[in-house]
């Protein structure tokens, strides 16, 4: 089937009338068709590569044609079948259930043997290829994609979900393959090559694919404990959730369970605050008692009554000013004569947590001052949702903890504009925090609406600076590209014309015109090509042809039999560059008075060329080949790259830290006292530069890996935690008071 539309949106597909997909599922299908857009797009590169190198090894003319006509038809229809594959995963989550892959594999049992001898054999082929890369994605994803199918069964629990049916599972994944390479205009012969590129590069590839598909349902609080899948086959079911896409927690549901009785999901909420209550705890003599001492008592609902009067006034504390929640709950314990309160031991716990909480908060480096403001701004209603929801320290879905985390996380590479400067990031995160304050009372469905929102902003904002970053790594990719292609021509003229006597007109012919040509040889071609080996040749003969050294009897009859075929090489080589025809008549006249001169000499001064023979050959030998290889360790531009790294030597243990930078790591590096924030947008191969920008993409760094690492280990550049800052606080909380309970 033909695809006219380029385009993909997964959240503008309808799903069928009477079922509506689950927010969980939504936020699946979105991020893994992102994800799978990725992979594709690695797959199509590499394949390009597979194919050129499988072409040039094939042993026969048909089997060349098959892996060029493959090459060729990828190219063609990339886009295509990119489109193709996406919108087939989409209408699997959209047609949850009642989707049927095309080419799902069966066993024997379920084959009309009767209607095997109806089957094309060419269709036999292909059916066999699909069953490969199916059978092999499941061995060697097994537990991560029950994970996923028991994850996804438990979103909905109304729907009897086959294996096959789970809208990530082998067999859709590879039915998208299959239709997409149903279009591709080839012979069987070549669309097996593709199927077969599909299995060799694509299976090793979807390992990350699975365990990210998992963190998108952990994070949306589905079955966030669940280490391992059940031992029984069928996916999880439950009637209520906490989480996904509900309210409130589960009561009763039939959650699956783990090895010693380990529970998955809403239930065992509860064992989680209960632990961190009794680490809290730990050594006390006595369980009562809250902590904030004098006879009075206030209960939950007074509480909270007097949290929410102390939020409104929230505008007493002055912009940018941090608070710490201890400190502005002094007044809330406090009865109107003065006689402090003590709130219950369940409500002192879930004080205390969320003041640890938000200490590790604002106390961490990540976030600019002016971020920790902001966020420091939200701790009573955080404290009001905990003291209402416990589930809220163990569910990693709840909208509340999402939120804190994306408000963070925007906030790593944000650094304050000047004066008069607009900040959309700034100002929506204040418009956040500001309808926190002003209208969140115990509604925690604000923060799901909120969150949803703040989303959109950033997805939005990160596909604009995704533009501005693919812009500016293209730019340095193809600089790259230009600089490698400009060292290798450069170098090649000299290396061949450095020890030779090269007229002036000559040389200007080798430094401009052709040094352009072999420029755009490497560019177009590679310096592997059998292309540039001729460009090669053909300046070797160049510039032989006018310092024909070292001279013998047979010189002048091998330039007489050369120089026709230089010079027509020599123009039609500039003719394919469109360099203009009038500056090449130009230089091939002066070429060719070059000649004449040389043949003059040949005659006029024979005698003078012995001695010269003989000198050669007492010097190093000066042949095409070892002229190449002998200069070029010698080259000035290489001294640098040789001599830094001696005299200013680097940790092996450094270096691998900048080796395992990834794109798109956020690190802190300091310039003359000033701090910049910025992130890794690209590695360039060729050159091996570190590519940094800024949070609005803009570059502001490059180093290579020897600067990079050394710049790591004196402290000049310190790397920045991108994780979800309240599962850190909270892993950070536990530990510490583990810690402190072995002491």
């Amino acid at each position: 089937m033909a695809h006219d539309n380029k385009v993909v949106s997964f959240s503008g597909q309808k799903a069928p009338a009477r079922f509506s997909l689950p927010a969980a599922l939504v936020r699946l299908r979105d991020a893994s068709g992102q994800s799978l857009k990725s992979v594709l797009a690695s797959f199509f590169d590499r394949a390009d590569d597979a194919l050129f190198e499988l072409a040039d090894r094939a042993g026969t003319n048909l089997d060349q044609t098959a892996y060029f006509d493959a090459m060729r038809e990828l190219r063609l229809r990339r886009k295509a079948m990119v489109v193709s594959m996406l919108q087939y995963v989409s209408q699997a989550f959209n047609e949850i259930g009642k989707f049927q892959p095309q080419l799902a594999t069966g066993t024997l049992e379920d084959i009309d043997q009767d209607s095997l001898s109806l089957v094309d054999h060419s269709q036999l082929e292909q059916q066999v290829a699909i069953d490969n890369l199916i059978n092999k994605l499941r061995n060697r994803n097994t537990e991560q994609i029950r994970l996923l199918t028991v994850r996804v069964g438990y979103v909905v629990p109304g729907i009897n979900l086959k294996d096959a049916q789970m809208p990530l599972s082998p067999e859709i994944i590879c039915g998208g393959v299959a239709e997409a390479c149903a279009d591709l205009d080839i012979d069987i012969r070549a669309k097996l090559v593709v199927l077969k590129l599909f299995d060799r590069l694509l299976a090793d590839t979807l390992g990350d694919f699975y365990k990210e598909a998992n963190r998108t349902l952990i994070n949306e609080g589905v079955l966030p404990e669940m280490k391992r899948p059940p031992a029984g086959k069928g996916p999880a079911r439950s009637g209520q959730r906490s989480g996904v896409g509900g309210t409130g927690a589960a009561s009763g549901a039939d959650v699956p369970s783990g090895p010693a009785g380990e529970s998955y999901g809403g239930p065992s909420s509860q064992a989680t605050f209960s632990e961190l209550s009794a680490l809290l705890h730990q050594g006390d003599a006595t369980s009562g008692g809250g902590g904030y001492g004098g006879a009075g008592y206030i209960d939950t609902d007074r509480l909270m009554a007097r949290l929410t009067e102390a939020q409104s006034n929230s505008g007493q504390w002055g912009d940018g000013v941090v608070v710490p929640l201890n400190e502005q709950l002094k007044p809330i314990l406090r009865s109107g004569e003065g006689q402090n309160l003590n709130p219950g031991q369940m409500d002192s716990d879930v004080i205390n947590l969320v003041s640890m909480l938000f200490d590790f908060i604002l106390e961490d480096r990540q976030l600019h001052p002016v971020m920790k403001a902001l966020i420091g701004r939200l701790q009573i209603p955080v404290l009001k949702v905990a003291l209402s929801d416990k589930n809220f320290f163990n569910r990693g879905g709840h909208p509340v903890r999402k939120l804190l985390n994306e408000l963070a996380l925007s906030a790593i590479g944000w650094t304050e504009k000047k004066t008069g400067q607009r900040d959309p990031l700034r100002e929506k995160i204040e418009s956040v925090v500001g309808r926190v304050l002003n209208e969140f009372t115990n509604n925690v469905a604000l923060f799901e609406e909120l969150l949803e929102d703040f989303s959109h902003f950033m997805d939005l904002d990160r596909r604009r600076r995704e533009l501005v970053e693919q812009r500016l790594r293209d730019a340095e990719e193809g600089r790259a590209r230009q600089e490698r292609a400009s060292e290798a021509a450069e170098g090649l003229v000299q290396d061949l014309s450095g020890q030779r006597d090269i007229p002036e007109p000559v040389a200007g012919l080798l430094n401009e015109p052709w040094t352009r040509y072999l420029q755009w040889v490497v560019l177009r071609e590679g310096e592997d090509s059998a292309r540039w080996q001729h460009a090669r040749n053909l300046t070797e003969q160049l510039v032989w042809s006018v310092d024909p050294r070292p001279v013998s009897e047979a010189t002048r009859s091998e330039l007489l039999r050369a120089i026709p075929a230089i010079v027509d090489d020599l123009r039609k080589a500039l003719q394919e560059i469109s360099w203009d025809p009038f500056a090449t008549d130009a230089a091939i006249r002066d070429l060719e008075l070059a000649h004449v001169d040389v043949f003059q000499r040949l005659v006029t001064a024979p005698s003078r060329k012995a001695p010269s023979e003989e000198d050669a050959r007492s010097t190093p030998p000066e042949t095409p080949g070892e002229d190449v290889a002998q200069p070029e360790p010698l080259r000035p531009a290489d001294e640098p790259a040789q001599v830094a790294p001696e005299a200013d030597p680097v940790s092996p243990q450094w270096l691998e830290k900048a080796d395992s930078l990834r794109v798109g790591s956020w690190i802190e590096l300091t310039r003359e006292e000033t701090k910049v924030r910025c992130k890794l947008a690209a590695f360039i191969k060729a050159t091996g530069k570190y590519i940094f920008v800024n949070r609005s993409g803009a570059k502001v760094a490059e180093y290579h890996r020897q600067e990079l690492a050394a710049d790591m280990e004196a402290g000049r550049i310190s790397m920045l935690d991108d994780g979800l800052i309240f599962d850190r606080a909270l892993e950070s909380i536990i530990d510490n008071l583990r810690s402190s309970r072995k002491d």
